[in-house]
C-alpha cells in the first residue's frame, strides 16, 4: 500500500533528520554536522524577503516574529519551528517547501587538472581519437559529457558517428574538414560547432595535425 505523506510531514522528516544528524536528537549515537540545514533555510528567506524588497522589521512583522528572531533565522543561528516555517511561507507568499529548496538541492563539481582527464573508449577510439573525459553530470534530467579530442597523423577521419542528444565542439589546435550530414566546416583554433548529433558526423579530413578540440555532448536522462 502506497502512503501519501504530506508537505508539513515531510519538512517534519526532514528536520527530524537534520537534528539526529547533527546531534540535535539522540546526542549518543550520532556526531555533530554543523548547522547546513538552518543555513539554507536562512539564505531562501532572506532571498524571498528581499525579492518582495521588505525589511527585516516588515517581514517580522508580517510573520508576527520580532526582528531579532528574524534576523537569527536568517543567518542561520537558530532552528525555526514549523509554525514559524508557516508563518513565515504566508508572510513571503511561497510554499513552505520552498524554504528547504537550497538545502535538498545537491550541487555537484568536477575538477580536473590540465593533462589529467579520464581516458575513455568510445567510437573513434579504433581509428587513433584520443578522448579524455573532463567531468560527468550526476544528478541531474540533463547528461552532459566534456571531451578534449586528440586526432593526430596516424588518426582515421571518421565523419560518420551518431547518438542521441546535441553536441558543442570547439576548436583549440590544428585545422580540420568536419562533416556535418550534408554540409562540411572548415574548423580552425576558436571556431565552433553545435549540432544535432542524431545526424551522420565528424572530422573527414585533417588538413593540419595534431587536432584538438573541446566536444560537449548533452542528452536527456529520461
Amino acid at each position: 500500500m502506497v502512503k501519501f505523506v504530506s508537505s508539513e510531514e515531510t519538512i517534519f522528516l526532514v528536520m527530524r533528520n537534520h537534528q539526529i544528524a547533527s546531534g540535535q536528537a539522540d546526542p549518543a549515537h550520532v556526531q555533530p554536522a554543523g548547522n547546513e540545514l538552518e543555513q539554507a533555510i536562512g539564505n531562501q528567506v532572506k532571498r524571498y524577503r528581499m525579492q518582495l524588497g521588505l525589511t527585516v522589521a516588515e517581514l517580522a512583522d508580517r510573520a508576527d516574529l520580532s526582528s531579532g528572531m528574524l534576523s537569527k533565522i536568517e543567518n542561520g543561528n537558530t532552528s525555526p519551528s514549523l509554525a514559524t516555517l508557516r508563518a513565515l511561507s504566508i508572510a513571503l507568499n511561497v510554499p513552505v517547501t520552498a524554504l528547504f529548496r537550497q538545502f535538498e538541492e545537491q550541487r555537484d563539481a568536477t575538477f580536473v587538472r590540465a593533462g589529467q582527464g579520464l581516458p575513455i573508449e568510445r567510437r573513434g577510439t579504433r581509428a587513433g581519437h584520443q578522448y579524455q573525459l573532463l567531468g560527468h553530470s550526476i544528478h541531474s534530467e540533463v547528461s552532459v559529457e566534456p571531451y578534449l579530442i586528440t586526432l593526430r597523423e596516424d588518426s582515421e577521419v571518421f565523419p560518420i558517428f551518431q547518438h542521441g542528444g546535441v553536441e558543442f565542439i570547439y576548436m583549440l589546435e590544428g585545422v580540420v574538414e568536419y562533416r556535418h550530414a550534408g554540409a562540411t566546416y572548415r574548423l580552425s583554433p576558436g571556431d565552433s560547432l553545435f549540432f544535432d548529433a542524431d545526424a551522420p558526423h565528424g572530422p573527414e579530413e585533417l588538413v593540419e595535425v595534431p587536432v584538438r578540440f573541446l566536444s560537449i555532448i548533452t542528452n536527456s536522462n529520461e
